[in-house]
């Protein structure tokens, strides 16, 4: 099955002049890094699938999602529960025989931060979150979402590709393989790990799986003195001439005719050069992407960054915590600025002792406390900053975590996992902003439309919905199935459209 697209065509229909110019250029970038995959493609040929066109007007041309990885306490942040400040202490009772990952049913536990009111529409919000409150006019927040796991590394699969099982294509992907590129000389997808460690699945939750390769993730830490792997030569090959690369180059070049002739229509092949000139153009393109030292003095400030991280003590503090993950929020702006269609902005993978992550079993406190405070700070510079240029019209802002977090208290101070409700929230890019869809209970234990929660096949559905795409005809046919982001499942959230 084939749909006509702007964007992409199927390989039998795809000019060949980029892979004979490779070859006949004796390799370049693209022959030599595809040298060392050549045993990898002996594999049948997958089928090509090519999106269909944009279903409804867009609302939005890009997102940035920020993953707080570990499960954040939505009843410390966004979801607050007058009742749970009143039985503070007192034995917990859920009416039903509940069962968690670590038997975190101790006595009821209030917010550990006191909540407040903000903005015309009065959204109650935990303070150390609460310099999101200038902006919860434009925010919509949903607080009925649940998910089919408590195990971090399932919800997370869940969260990011729509699927519990890893060999599917990140949500990102989807994007990419159904809008296309803004701008050639940068990826379509990019991925801001968190700077102490990856999230669980690593890069299965922005791999492209059985989507071509170019739509993968392209991971960059912003900040760090080598942001993009393998972007430039390395300095030990010092020892290459000019004679030894040209000889090299033409035995690559062989090596690809030959390995070409037999495989005319492999797609995977096209895209692995595809990928391959990009890291090209961006040896170009990405360093001026990445240096936020230019930016205004104004900008600078509104992200905290106007301050210098080397004076700081070693250990993670709320001061740093901003810091980083504000610079991933203004590195993020700066990729969506300049065309790349979605940004994937992980907060919270550290596991040292004591460990500084949203998973917070121990201490609600002193793990969410920072965490939460750098959040904010950067999600309010970044909705700001899309804001004063214009941009947060059509670029939406989605917030999300795996699950939540238990209204028990486990060991006087934590709390257990919650798949049973949890907080997502969005903003700009057609949300209808100053509104919450969806309630949890009276303790924040589960929706309290049981027969009616909100999944994130709805999220997926609603994003790829304020994108232009319908959520159940962008397919790709894989296995004798025509697989998409949402399975079988998902609604477009309409009451939270503007």
């Amino acid at each position: 099955m084939s749909h006509g697209s702007p964007f992409h065509r199927t390989a039998a229909t795809r000019p060949l002049s980029r892979r004979e110019f490779l070859w006949q250029s004796g390799g370049g970038l693209g022959g030599i890094a595809l040298a060392s995959m050549l045993s990898r493609d002996a594999s049948a040929l997958l089928d090509t699938v090519s999106p269909p066109p944009l279903a409804v007007a867009p609302k939005a041309k890009r997102v940035v999602q920020l993953f707080m990885s570990g499960a954040a306490s939505h009843l410390d942040l966004f979801d607050f529960k007058p009742d749970l400040v009143k039985y503070d202490g007192k034995p917990s009772d859920f009416g039903e025989k509940v069962e968690t990952f670590q038997d975190g049913l101790g006595p009821w536990l209030r917010p550990v931060w006191n909540f407040k009111p903000h903005g015309a529409c009065g959204k109650m919000l935990g303070e150390t979150v609460e310099e999101l409150g200038a902006h919860v006019d434009d925010i919509a927040f949903i607080h009925n979402m649940t998910s089919r796991s408590g195990v971090h590394s399932i919800a997370t699969m869940l969260a990011t590709t729509g699927y519990q099982l890893p060999g599917f294509p990140g949500a990102g992907c989807w994007v990419s393989y159904g809008l296309g590129s803004l701008n050639e000389n940068l990826p379509t997808f990019v991925v801001l790990p968190d700077h102490r460690g990856m999230p669980s699945n690593g890069v299965k939750n922005w791999d492209s799986a059985f989507l071509p390769n170019e739509h993968s993730g392209t991971v960059i830490y912003p900040g760090t003195a080598n942001p993009i792997d393998n972007l430039h030569p390395h300095a030990a090959g010092r020892f290459i001439s000019e004679s030894s690369e040209r000889d090299a180059r033409a035995l690559l070049a062989e090596l690809n005719r030959r390995h070409e002739a037999p495989r005319d229509d492999d797609a995977r092949l096209d895209a692995r050069i595809k990928s391959y000139e990009l890291a090209a153009r961006m040896q170009l393109s990405a360093p001026e992407v990445l240096d936020t030292a230019g930016e205004p003095e104004h900008v600078l400030r509104l992200y905290g960054l106007d301050r210098n991280p080397a004076t700081w003590d070693a250990n993670i503090n709320d001061a740093e915590e901003s810091y980083v993950f504000a610079q991933k929020c203004l590195t993020a702006r700066r990729l969506l600025e300049r065309g790349v269609r979605f940004v994937q902005v992980w907060s919270g993978n550290d596991n040292s002792h004591p460990r500084r992550n949203w998973d917070s079993h121990e201490d609600i406190r002193r793990d969410h406390g920072p965490l939460s405070r750098g959040m904010a700070r950067g999600a309010a510079a970044l909705i700001a900053d899309l804001k004063q240029r214009g941009m947060l019209e059509d670029t939406l802002v989605l917030w999300t975590t795996e699950f939540g977090r238990m209204p028990s208290s486990q060991g006087g101070k934590g709390r257990d996992h919650n798949p049973f409700v949890f907080t997502n929230w969005m903003c700009g890019g057609g949300v209808r902003g100053g509104v919450t869809y969806g309630e949890s209970d009276r303790w924040g234990y589960k929706p309290l439309d049981r027969k009616n929660p909100t999944t994130m096949y709805d999220i997926h559905a609603t994003m790829l919905h304020l994108l232009g795409l319908d959520h159940t005809k962008l397919t790709w046919r894989q296995n004798g199935a025509d697989r998409r982001l949402t399975d079988v499942h998902g609604h477009v959230i309409s009451p939270i459209l503007a």
